[in-house]
C-alpha cells in the first residue's frame, strides 16, 4: 500500500504530461520536454534521501523511516493538484512544481530501499522471492491506478473540463492513500532481523559511520548492483513512464489509445510478478536476470517496430517487453537487499539504488525524447533499452546467488545448492506449519 502511493505519483505525472506541459510552461518552449526534464528533477534528490533515509534505517530501524516518507510523499503529490498555472503566475509555476518534485524525489530516497528491506527481511528466507515481488504489485499498482483514475476522467469529462480543472483531480487521491499506508505502517512491529541486531548490539550506533563503513567495506557489491540498476531502471521508466507520452505524440495514438495500451500492460505484469518471485525461489535469482537481460536486449527493437504498426499491435508489442522486463522487476526485493549484511542493508540498498537511478532512471524519459524528437528515430528508445542490458550482462557475473539464504547477521549473505529449488521450500513449508499448529 505505501509503495502504490508512492509510485502512484509516478504514474499520475506520466500520464497528465500533456496537460502539465500546457499548463506551465510557455507556449513554443519545447513544453513536453521540459515536462518530463522536471520528472528527472525528482531523481535529482533521490541520491540525497538515500544518503540520509538508508543510514537512519540502519540505525533507528526501518518502520521509522517507512512512517515518515509516505507521508511526506503524500503531502507532495497532494499539493501539485492546487499549483497555480503559468498564465496565473508566470515562471513561479514550474518553480513551485520543481520544489515539489524534488521533496517527491527526496522522500522515494528512502522508500524504496526500506520498503525492500523491510520485505526481504520479513519474508521465509525459502520463499523470499514470492513474498518481495508484492512490493512491485504495489509499484505496478500505483502506476496503472494513477493511469485507470485519468482514463476515467478523461472518459466522463468533456476535452475542454479535463484540460482545464480536470487534471488536476488524481493528485488529489494521493492524500488518503498515504494517510491509509501510514495507518498500516503504525501497525507493524520492525522487522525480526533487524530486532536481533538491536538484541545483539550490532545495529549502528551512528549513521554516518553506518554510512563511511557502507562505502569503506562493501563497494564490490556496491558496483555490482548498480550494474543491475541501470538496465532495471532504463528499461523501467522507458517501459512506464515515457511510452504513454511516446505513443500519442510519436505514433499519434489517440489519448484513450496510448493509456489503454500501457493499462493492459500492467495488468499483466501484474498478474504475472507473483508467479516470476516464486520461480526465482526455485531456480535462483541469477537465472531470472540473464533471461531478462537477453531476452530484452534480442526482443526490444523488433517490439519497438511492432508498436509503430497500430493499435492491437502496440498492445502486443508493450506485452512481449513487460513480460521480459518482469524477471527483474519481480525479484528486486529479493535480490537487491541480500547482497548486503543486516548491519548496513538499508543503507547499500538505499544509497546504491537511488545515485544510479537518478542518472539512468530519471533522465530516461528525457533522453529518449530529446533523440527521437531530434532524429526522428522512433525505435532509439529500444537501443537504449539494449545499451543498458549491457551493462547488466557484465554484472551478472559478479552477482552470488542468495536464494534461501538468510538474511539474519552482519555477513553477506551467500546461498548454497541445498537452500533453495523445490525441495527446500517444501521442507520450510512443513516447518512453517509444524510451527503454526
Amino acid at each position: 500500500m505505501g509503495n502504490a502511493t508512492e509510485w502512484y505519483d509516478y504514474g499520475v505525472y506520466a500520464v497528465v504530461t500533456t496537460y502539465i506541459a500546457s499548463h506551465f510552461f510557455p507556449e513554443g518552449s519545447a513544453a513536453q520536454f521540459w515536462t518530463l526534464a522536471f520528472l528527472a528533477i525528482s531523481f535529482i534528490a533521490r541520491p540525497f534521501g538515500g544518503f540520509v533515509w538508508g543510514p537512519l534505517g540502519d540505525r533507528l530501524g526501518r518502520k521509522h523511516v517507512l512512517a515518515l516518507t509516505i507521508i511526506i510523499m503524500s503531502l507532495a503529490t497532494t499539493l501539485i493538484g492546487v499549483l497555480p498555472t503559468y498564465e496565473q503566475v508566470g515562471f513561479l509555476a514550474p518553480l513551485l512544481l520543481a520544489v515539489l518534485r524534488i521533496v517527491q524525489g527526496f522522500s522515494t530516497g528512502g522508500e524504496y530501499g526500506g520498503a525492500a528491506t523491510f520485505m526481504a527481511e520479513y519474508a521465509p528466507d525459502k520463499r523470499r522471492g514470492r513474498y518481495g515481488s508484492f512490493l512491485e504489485f504495489g509499484t505496478l499498482g500505483g502506476f496503472a491506478l494513477g493511469t485507470v483514475v485519468v482514463l476515467a476522467l478523461q472518459l466522463i469529462l468533456s476535452e475542454s473540463q479535463m484540460d482545464s480543472w480536470g487534471w488536476r483531480l488524481p493528485f488529489f487521491l494521493a492524500l488518503p492513500m498515504g494517510l491509509i499506508g501510514l495507518y498500516l505502517r503504525s501497525k507493524l512491529d520492525d522487522t525480526p532481523v533487524f530486532q536481533d541486531l538491536e538484541q545483539e548490539g550490532e545495529s549502528q550506533d551512528s549513521a554516518m559511520r553506518g554510512l563511511v563503513n557502507l562505502i569503506r567495506d562493501y563497494w564490490k557489491p556496491i558496483l555490482t548492483m548498480a550494474g543491475l540498476v541501470i538496465p532495471l531502471n532504463i528499461a523501467n521508466y522507458t517501459l512506464l513512464t515515457y511510452m504513454p507520452g511516446y505513443l500519442e505524440t510519436k505514433i499519434q495514438m489517440s489519448p484513450n489509445e496510448s493509456l489503454a495500451t500501457i493499462l493492459i500492460g500492467e495488468v499483466i505484469m501484474m498478474t504475472l510478478l507473483p508467479f516470476c518471485g516464486g520461480l526465482s525461489d526455485v531456480i535462483g535469482r541469477r537465472k531470472m536476470w540473464w533471461i531478462s537481460m537477453i531476452g530484452l536486449f534480442v526482443m526490444a527493437l523488433p517490439m519497438y517496430y511492432l508498436m509503430g504498426q497500430g493499435f492491437v499491435w502496440a498492445i502486443v508489442g508493450f506485452a512481449v517487453l513487460g513480460l521480459l522486463y518482469i524477471p527483474q522487476l519481480s525479484t528486486i526485493s529479493a535480490t537487491f537487499p541480500a547482497m548486503f549484511p543486516a548491519h548496513v542493508r538499508f543503507a547499500g540498498f538505499a544509497v546504491t539504488y537511488n545515485v544510479f537511478t537518478s542518472f539512468f532512471g530519471g533522465t530516461a524519459a528525457p533522453i529518449n525524447e530529446a533523440v527521437v524528437s531530434a532524429t526522428g528515430f522512433l525505435e532509439f528508445p529500444a537501443v537504449y533499452v539494449m545499451f543498458g542490458c549491457l551493462f547488466g550482462i557484465a554484472a551478472l557475473f559478479f552477482l552470488k546467488e542468495t536464494a534461501g539464504a538468510s538474511l539474519v547477521g552482519t555477513d553477506i549473505p551467500e546461498s548454497q545448492p541445498e537452500d533453495y529449488g523445490a525441495e527446500a521450500i517444501a521442507a520450510e513449508t512443513k516447518a512453517l506449519d509444524d510451527c503454526g499448529r
